[in-house]
């Protein structure tokens, strides 16, 4: 039996669609301003390999040369935010000019935004030979499912 929705219906339901597509065109493009965006005033923005499989999600982020204690990882649920510092050393001989220096000092900032449910307190990270991987655990997309909920039942005073 097909029921009638109405033209009420019917607007509600292509609402409801716009709605949704505009939320991923601002998805798509928030991603893209923030790829965009300057780095801090002295500071660098590592390169970023964001890879999904069917369980989780990885991500890769390059750190040449910053030890895991100079590294801090913000994680919610639409966002995961990678930032910290990369210290000059002190050079142990005296150098009286650099002839070249091309890797990056000072602070770093480097923010991926996320578009699936992840476990946040499942999330694992390692540091191993300047790659920090960052394994994001995905949840079963439990829209259209159908949970029970128990009911207890309490007997009333005047039934006592």
């Amino acid at each position: 039996m097909v029921k009638n929705v109405g033209a009420a219906g019917l607007e509600r339901i292509e609402m409801r669609r716009l709605t949704e597509r505009i939320g991923k065109l601002f998805s798509v493009l928030q991603e893209a301003a923030e790829a965009e965006a300057t780095p801090l005033a002295g500071g660098w923005t590592p390169p970023v390999d964001v890879c999904e499989t069917a369980h989780a999600i990885c991500v890769r982020i390059e750190l040449p040369g910053v030890p895991a204690n100079q590294i801090r990882i913000a994680l919610n649920g639409n966002k995961l935010r990678v930032y910290g510092e990369k210290k000059k050393r002190r050079p142990r001989q005296r150098i009286v000019s650099h002839i070249c220096s091309e890797r990056n000092y000072g602070r770093f900032s480097r923010a991926v935004p996320l578009r699936w449910t992840i476990s946040i307190k499942d999330a694992k990270a390692e540091l191993k030979d300047g790659v920090l991987l960052i394994r994001l655990p995905k949840l079963k997309d439990r829209r259209g499912s159908e949970f029970r909920v128990p009911i207890i039942e309490i007997e009333s005073e005047g039934n006592k």
